[in-house]
C-alpha cells in the first residue's frame, strides 16, 4: 500500500482507494469460487440424471436379474442406510466424548496432542482404512463367535461367522472410525463456544464438572451435535474403498451383521466393484445407483447445514 502524500499532505482517501480495490478483488474471488462449486455440483448432478435416467426402464440382466431398477436399488440403498448406522451408533457417542475430553477434562497439553491425533485420522486414505480392516476383521472372529452362542436369537447375531471376519458388523466399525474426526472436530468447537458465564455459573452454584456440562454445555450445543452427527453420517453413506475392501456384492436384505453370506451390501462398494466389468445397459444402473446415492448424501449434508444454521440462529 503506498503511503505517498497528496498535495495537501492527506494519505487517507489513497489508503481508503487502496482497500476499496482489495475488498473488491477479494469479493470478485469468493463470489467467482462458490459459482464455481455451484456449477461442478450442478454439473454431476446433470452428468447423473442424464445418464441414470436411462435405467428406468431396465429389467432382467441389464439390472443384475432384478424386476425393475428399483427392485436392484432397494437392497442396497438398504446395506447403505444400516452400515451408517451401525457407524453412527458406535462413532457418535464416542465422538461427543472425545470432544468433552478436550475441551473440558484434559490438560491443555494433552488435549492438543488428542485433538491433533483425531484430526490425523481424517487424512489416512480409505484404501488404508480398508486394508486395516482386513487385520480388524480376523481379530472380531472370537467376538463375533460369542455373539451368535449367547445372542444367536437375535437376528443381527444368527451367523454363521466368516472365518475372515468380513461382515457388515466389521464394515461398520471401519465407518465409525472414518467418521469420528469430522465429529469430534465440530462438536469440540462447539463446546468451546459455550458462555464462560454460564459454566462458572453453574459450578459457582454447587453443580459438578459433569452436572454443568449437561446443564449448559449440551443445551448450549444441541443443534451443533446433531449437525455433526449428521455431517458424520453423510461422511459414512459416502464411503466406498474401505466398505469394498471388506463387503462382497450382493443383493440381499439382511439384518445378518456378522455373517458374510447373508449381508447386505452398499451402492458405493457395488459401483466400484461392479463398474469396471459393466458395459451398456448395465452402467446405466450403476450410475442410476449413484444418483439416489446423491441425492441421499446431498440431503443429508443438507439437514446437517440447515440445523446448524438454526442452532446458530437461536444463539
Amino acid at each position: 500500500m503506498t503511503t505517498e502524500p497528496r498535495a495537501d499532505g492527506d494519505v487517507t482517501a489513497i489508503d481508503q482507494s487502496t482497500g476499496r480495490v482489495g475488498d473488491v478483488v477479494f469479493a470478485g474471488l469468493a463470489r467467482s469460487s462458490g459459482l464455481l462449486i455451484m456449477l461442478a455440483l450442478a454439473g454431476v448432478a446433470i452428468f447423473l440424471v442424464v445418464q441414470g435416467s436411462g435405467a428406468l426402464g431396465n429389467t432382467g440382466d441389464a439390472v443384475y436379474g432384478k424386476d425393475s431398477i428399483w427392485g436392484y436399488v432397494g437392497p442396497l440403498l438398504f446395506g447403505t442406510l444400516l452400515a451408517s448406522a451401525i457407524a453412527m451408533i458406535i462413532a457418535a457417542p464416542l465422538a461427543i466424548g472425545v470432544a468433552l475430553i478436550i475441551s473440558h477434562y484434559a490438560p491443555r497439553p494433552i488435549a492438543k496432542t488428542l485433538g491433533w491425533l483425531i484430526d490425523l485420522l481424517a487424512a489416512i486414505p480409505s484404501v488404508v482404512y480398508g486394508l486395516w480392516a482386513f487385520s480388524l476383521a480376523l481379530q472380531l472372529v472370537p467376538a463375533y463367535d460369542w455373539l451368535v452362542r449367547n445372542l444367536g436369537w437375535l437376528p443381527f447375531f444368527e451367523g454363521p461367522v466368516p472365518n475372515s471376519g468380513r461382515t457388515m458388523l466389521t464394515a461398520g466399525i471401519v465407518l465409525a472410525v472414518m467418521a469420528l474426526p469430522i465429529i469430534t472436530a465440530i462438536c469440540r468447537e462447539v463446546f468451546a463456544q459455550t458462555p464462560k458465564t454460564h459454566q462458572e455459573a453453574a459450578l459457582a452454584l454447587g453443580a459438578t464438572r459433569w452436572e454443568m456440562i449437561r446443564m449448559t454445555v449440551f443445551p448450549y450445543a444441541r443443534s451443533g451435535m446433531i449437525s455433526a452427527v449428521l455431517l458424520g453420517l453423510g461422511r459414512a453413506l459416502g464411503e466406498t474403498m474401505a466398505v469394498a475392501l471388506v463387503l462382497a456384492p450382493s443383493l440381499l436384505v439382511s439384518f445378518n451383521l456378522i455373517s458374510a453370506e447373508r449381508t447386505s451390501s452398499t451402492i458405493a462398494a457395488n459401483i466400484a466393484l461392479n463398474f469396471g466389468n459393466a458395459s451398456g445397459a448395465k452402467i446405466d444402473t450403476l450410475i442410476f445407483t449413484g444418483l439416489v446415492l446423491f441425492v441421499l448424501t446431498f440431503a443429508v449434508n443438507f439437514l446437517g447445514r440447515a440445523v446448524a444454521a438454526r442452532g446458530v440462529a437461536k444463539g
